[in-house]
């Protein structure tokens, strides 16, 4: 932990960036779904992964 890239440099904003990416995907194709669901799902189902980054407002 105390070598993690994440503290050093522009580590944290990107990690950050990325987060809000992934959860500006997951709040957009989500559905009916709680984004806490939606999550649990693709994380349970790649294909899920893909449908939401292929087609993320369907």
């Amino acid at each position: 932990e105390d070598q993690s890239r994440l503290r050093r440099g522009h580590g944290a904003q990107n990690m950050a960036l990325v987060r809000r990416f992934a959860f500006n995907i997951i709040r957009a194709g989500r559905g009916k779904r709680s984004i806490k669901t939606t999550r649990k799902v693709a994380g349970w189902d790649p294909a899920v992964i893909a449908q939401l980054i292929a087609d993320p407002v369907h």
